[in-house]
């Protein structure tokens, strides 16, 4: 018999923002005289120290790895407590490339493009959708606008609960080209805006991964083996923006990140009686995207709550 599901888990969004910033421009400040290994030997206690008292997002770590590994085998084995703690270990690096890409302090050579039909179609005219995840280090589309010239990106982020995390980027360059633009439910003024700068040629990013913070739509779809809740947000401002959508994925790759851009759809159409199966079709194939992002880069993924425990019909 299979066990009864438990409350659903607290929203994402509701979970406190832990981060010291006063602890932050130190590591910041050890990087910029000393080096990345210098860095990464103090930032370590502070990473094993969150690891040990944050005992939700320790153990979404575990279950997502896990999972991982029952559903591709992209580890190799099973497992442990030590695979969770290099998965913040990686979060903690990251961190620190997220913050030089917004200070425009990282290395462009280190930031590889894939180069493919889709790339060379953004380097057009025609504006678009990116559907990207919290896989790698998204900000480093500060440097990829440099990599790609005439790219206008907006990204659309949940910033709020994170207020002591943008004062830092604040501090760290108040005149960042790629615009950040912090929202929690896209409603028609915004989308107005932004179909604005589609229609000249700019781009819209959007992530895929996350549950809306003050809205119940979401589709369910097939994720490492579990049902688990997807928004449509990103969906449903293709389809009103009538342009196509690609996906954005930033990964690690050696001591840098490769960047990559598919065709997801010329356009999402959402007909007026099939608009729910053509929601879940949208969702199923981002959720097939996902997995191949994660198979191929285990650690990079960093949502650490409980991902599959949102809805109350979670498996």
């Amino acid at each position: 018999m299979a066990a009864r599901p438990g409350p659903a888990a607290p929203h994402w969004a509701d979970i406190g923002e832990r981060t010291s910033v006063r602890g932050v421009l130190v590591l910041c400040w050890i990087h910029r005289w000393f080096g990345r290994w210098p860095y990464r030997v103090c930032a370590w206690p502070a990473v094993a120290c969150h690891w040990l008292a944050n005992g939700l997002a320790r153990r979404a770590s575990l279950q997502y790895l896990q999972r991982l590994q029952a559903h591709s085998g992209a580890l190799g084995r099973a497992p442990n407590w030590l695979d969770s703690l290099r998965h913040f270990a990686l979060f903690g690096d990251t961190m620190l490339d997220k913050l030089l890409a917004l200070g425009r302090r990282y290395p462009p050579q280190r930031l590889q493009l894939h180069d493919n039909e889709a790339l060379q179609r953004i380097g057009r005219a025609q504006g678009g959708v990116f559907l990207t995840a919290h896989v790698g280090c998204l900000e480093l589309c500060q440097v990829l606008a440099e990599k790609v010239p005439g790219l206008h990106l907006t990204v659309l982020v949940h910033t709020k609960h994170a207020q002591r995390f943008n004062s830092l980027l604040a501090r760290l360059d108040p005149l960042a080209s790629v615009e950040l633009v912090q929202v929690t439910e896209v409603g028609p003024a915004m989308a107005m805006t932004l179909g604005q700068r589609v229609a000249v040629g700019g781009f819209v990013a959007i992530v895929g991964d996350r549950v809306p913070v003050h809205s119940e739509r979401v589709v369910h779809a097939g994720f490492l083996g579990h049902r688990a809740p997807f928004p449509v947000g990103g969906y449903v401002l293709a389809a009103a923006l009538a342009c196509p959508v690609y996906t954005l994925s930033c990964l690690h790759q050696g001591d840098g990140y490769r960047v990559r851009f598919d065709l997801f759809d010329e356009r999402i159409v959402l007909p007026r009686g099939a608009r729910e199966g053509a929601l879940q079709d949208c969702a199923q194939r981002y959720a097939a995207w996902l997995e191949q992002q994660v198979t191929q880069s285990p650690l990079d993924w960093f949502n650490f709550f409980p991902f599959w425990d949102q809805a109350a019909d979670a498996e």
